[in-house]
């Protein structure tokens, strides 16, 4: 475990170092959510009835979108991993004494928890500051915040192991674009990153319910906003930790057949 520790901790240091990518990608969320908060507030002064959630519920679930963007964001490109998937220089990876799957998991969460620890403070303050309606508002119950904590921190693994396993996954291909690409549609479309999930109809809803992707951003933000009852929140947390589980052992077992099936460059 000390090993894998290691290789979390390198990325996350490294990542730290990237602060004008950061500030890139500060901008572009207080722009997505400027616009998207403004498109909300216009939608529902229109005249909105019977709409699923409130438009306090809407806004807070945005920002904290925007402020956690850079951890539930499920496509991910790590070049480095890819490069040596593509150019055959894997077999220095597999020379190591640790399993490759798990080195790839540290690798990736070290990653993103960077990231985020670069962006989502920024964001926070400023969307708390806001004047009405399109401000943060802050959860006052202290037990929906702790449970919600909680939810984020299963969200991160569940992320890092999608993104581990559609790496794993170009092993067989040789080639990312189409495999990311696919993720990349599937995944935005079906976490709520587009539009929250109550706006779909209820059928595509309750198929939701048994996926991994709305238990990344979906379930965690609209229990923090209020829209999801604490008393539901055990269910969800079940789900979360069901697919952890389930994705790292498809993710291992597709490892172990992609690692026989490899060929090295050069022999």
């Amino acid at each position: 475990m000390t090993s894998y520790l290691s290789y979390f901790k390198l990325k996350y240091i490294t990542g730290l170092q990237y602060r004008i990518a950061a500030l890139a990608g500060l901008s572009t969320q207080f722009f997505f959510g400027f616009v998207y908060v403004s498109i909300y507030v216009a939608f529902y002064q229109s005249g909105g009835d019977n709409l699923p959630m409130t438009l306090q519920e809407v806004i807070n679930y945005v920002w904290l979108e925007q402020a956690f963007f850079a951890l539930i964001y499920m496509i991910h490109r790590d070049k480095e991993i890819l490069g040596k998937i593509t150019t055959g220089n894997l077999s220095y990876e597999l020379a190591r004494p640790q399993n490759l799957y798990f080195m790839w998991y540290f690798k990736i969460y070290g990653e993103k928890l960077s990231n985020l620890t670069l962006r989502f403070l920024p964001v926070l303050l400023v969307s708390l500051i806001l004047p009405k309606p399109y401000n943060l508002v802050l959860n006052s119950n202290l037990s929906v915040t702790l449970i919600f904590l909680i939810t984020l921190v299963l969200s991160s693994f569940l992320v890092t192991a999608i993104i581990v396993l559609y790496h794993v996954i170009c092993m067989f291909t040789l080639d990312s674009k189409g495999v990311i690409s696919i993720f990349m549609v599937t995944s935005d479309l079906l976490s709520g990153l587009v539009i929250p999930i109550p706006f779909f109809p209820k059928l595509f809803q309750r198929i939701l319910d048994f996926l991994p992707f709305r238990y990344v951003s979906d379930f965690p933000f609209r229990l923090y906003s209020g829209n999801i009852d604490i008393s539901n929140a055990f269910q969800g947390i079940v789900f979360q930790i069901f697919w952890i589980l389930l994705l790292i052992i498809l993710g291992n077992i597709l490892m172990n057949k992609a690692i026989k099936k490899a060929v090295i460059q050069g022999g």
